[in-house]
């Protein structure tokens, strides 16, 4: 699979450096696109499996953008780049892009995921929508089933990998359209949309250009059997479900916690400029400390950063700081800062951020060796104004979990405000 991935990218990359010098003889449409990625061809151990995920195109002005549609959110992709017959699509808030030769109607290349070695590239095509995206002929317009509501999910059942996880789902359009999230407890998997069909199977899928997930599932009774999901090209779970308004995940505050002799942390590290910033520096003595351990690759991240960007700027007048440490998926530290600049740049994030030159979950905690475990990308902890400990919080549940997310804003909110009172 790695050699045939990279015979694919040369392949494109050929037909794009050829046409590089080439006149735009091919005019890039307006409208509602449908795009599909290929995750597995059909001689693959899964058969054909396609991810469908709908765009908008538009033109201002001669400056063309990307609107990427997952339910109810729309990403902007305005780093546009076209040369000849080709575009370039670099996303908005991760180090990805689209490479596609443009058509009369349609588009066809692939998606390179830079911050996976492998498994990263995938091939993609895209048609104008002339009426309604969708594959509209596999419904049948007199027959309604209902998956809404709360699902107690298991996926990997029956493994060692075995993990819980909410299933949140609402219906549209009539009743055929289905969209929601899956929390689990390192955070959530966004916005996902998808269909509903007559043979009581479903899919929901994402693409936000880090992560290009794809749900299945067949409806019976108040159960969900035979599920898959399928992660890119790379990952695959089987999953199960069952209507449970009552479950609940643990506690995410229990998840990671201070081993037995410390009540603090420490560390030393490089932000943006390369000057090395201490959690013992004087701006942060007296202050009620947030840390981030994140990283520009990981969408919940990216949906708390957003969160602590504004938290940070209302907050920060009453003695708040915030400080994230990056684990980004380079040693080139470069890149990394070109990284999370993008980051600071999209949400106006103030907060100071240091560059960790480590990676994953092992890596954090070597990082952090006061803590049981890092098991989650984010993991948010909580300083009192002595630098103690207070809370560490395992993840973020972001707005596509609805309620949830006000309640993880609404706790959020009053527990710093607890800690500047003391």
């Amino acid at each position: 699979m790695k050699q045939k991935n990279i015979f694919i990218t040369l392949i494109y990359l050929s037909i794009l450096t050829c046409n590089s010098f080439a006149q735009n003889t091919t005019a890039l449409k307006t409208g509602i696109w449908r795009g599909v990625l290929t995750l597995h061809e059909k001689q693959s151990e899964y058969g054909l499996i396609e991810l469908p995920f709908n765009f908008e195109i538009k033109n201002e002005l001669e400056i063309y953008s990307f609107v990427f549609i997952n339910a109810e959110e729309h990403i902007v992709a305005n780093e546009i780049a076209i040369k000849g017959d080709s575009v370039f699509v670099k996303m908005p808030l991760y180090d990805s892009e689209f490479r596609c030769r443009i058509f009369s109607d349609s588009l066809k290349g692939v998606w390179v995921n830079h911050a996976r070695k492998e498994k990263n590239v995938i091939p993609f095509v895209a048609s104008l929508c002339k009426k309604k995206c969708g594959n509209e002929d596999v419904f049948a317009s007199n027959y309604y089933f209902n998956i809404e509501g709360k699902w107690e999910c298991v996926f990997s059942p029956n493994t060692s990998d075995s993990s819980k996880a909410i299933g949140l789902f609402k219906q549209t359009d009539p009743y055929k359209e289905v969209a929601g999230t899956f929390m689990t407890e390192s955070g959530d998997y966004r916005y996902l949309g998808g269909k509903l069909k007559e043979d009581k199977t479903f899919y929901l899928s994402c693409f936000d250009g880090s992560h290009a997930y794809l749900f299945t599932g067949k409806v019976k009774g108040d159960s969900i059997v035979s599920g898959q999901l399928f992660a890119g090209a790379h990952g695959h779970e089987t999953w199960l479900a069952k209507r449970n308004d009552k479950f609940e995940l643990h506690n995410p505050d229990s998840l990671t916690f201070l081993k037995p002799g410390y009540s603090k942390i420490d560390f030393s590290f490089k932000n943006l400029e390369g000057k090395t910033i201490s959690l013992s520096d004087e701006k942060f003595k007296n202050k009620v400390v947030i840390v981030q351990l994140m990283g520009t690759w990981c969408p919940n991240c990216i949906d708390e950063t957003k969160f602590l960007a504004s938290f940070y700027n209302q907050y920060k007048p009453k003695g708040l700081e915030v400080v994230g440490l990056a684990f980004e998926r380079t040693d080139d530290f470069d890149k990394a800062v070109s990284n999370l600049q993008r980051i600071k740049n999209r949400f106006n994030a103030s907060y100071e951020f240091l560059i960790t030159m480590k990676t994953g979950g092992a890596q954090a905690s070597e990082a952090l060796p006061m803590l049981n475990k890092v098991m989650a990308f984010p993991t948010s902890i909580y300083l009192d104004k002595k630098g103690v400990v207070r809370k560490i919080y395992t993840g973020f549940y972001g707005p596509a979990t609805g309620d949830n997310y006000t309640k993880y804003v609404e706790e959020t909110n009053r527990f710093v405000e607890k800690l500047l009172a003391e």
